[in-house]
């Protein structure tokens, strides 16, 4: 389990295909210390197990479902990526519950200026469109945003300066596609009311 707050922006230092698949390894020098081999990290929003680590880096195994779902799979070297070690028992939690389970990528329609802050807007897939609600919660490349606007195909989320900075939205543009995971609350009354429904 995540929170959806950044810890750190790491650097790919490759991914590519080995006997063992898809192998990605990331500089980590900000988390890599308390980081051990078996542990979750969210890498742009998608949990993946640590398979080695060495220093300030960490090497994760990709699935072929995480590269048909996720942008993981147009990371190059030195891409920028979001980077949170899971949970511990015990901490506060910030943000909204986040599980690492990327439900798409989507394509960033535009990424504007106003004032001090951004609006970002991406497209909203209509499979998915039910689970998105104005002020809902919602992860994009892992970072917990809120929800300010539905449209018929996309939906805005504000972002502030300090998100900006220390997330690797500071680079998006348009066209570029981002790991959505909608919010989880979403999809438990979903599946409750769906039971109750076939019930009735």
């Amino acid at each position: 389990m995540f929170t959806g707050l950044i810890e750190e922006i790491g650097s790919v230092l490759w991914i590519r295909a080995t006997d063992r698949g898809t192998q990605l390894q990331i500089a980590a020098p900000k988390i890599a210390e308390d980081v051990r081999k078996g542990d979750s990290v969210a890498v742009n929003g998608c949990c993946l197990t640590v398979t080695a680590g060495r220093g300030e880096q960490l090497t994760f195994d990709l699935l072929e479902e995480t590269l048909d779902r996720t942008n993981l799979r147009t990371l190059r070297r030195e891409s920028a990526v979001n980077l949170e070690r899971a949970v511990a028992a015990g901490s506060r939690m910030g943000g909204h519950f986040v599980q690492g389970h990327i439900d798409c990528a989507v394509r960033v329609v535009s990424f504007e200026e106003a004032g001090a802050d951004h609006r970002l807007e991406v497209e909203l897939p209509a499979d998915f469109a039910h689970y998105v609600t104005y002020k809902g919660s919602v992860a994009l490349n892992g970072v917990s945003l809120t929800v300010a606007e539905v449209l018929t195909e996309s939906f805005t989320v504000w972002v502030i300066p300090h998100t900006r900075r220390y997330t690797n939205l500071h680079d998006v543009a348009a066209g570029d596609m981002l790991n959505v995971e909608f919010d989880l609350l979403a999809k438990y009354v979903e599946r409750m009311v769906g039971r109750h429904a076939t019930q009735d």
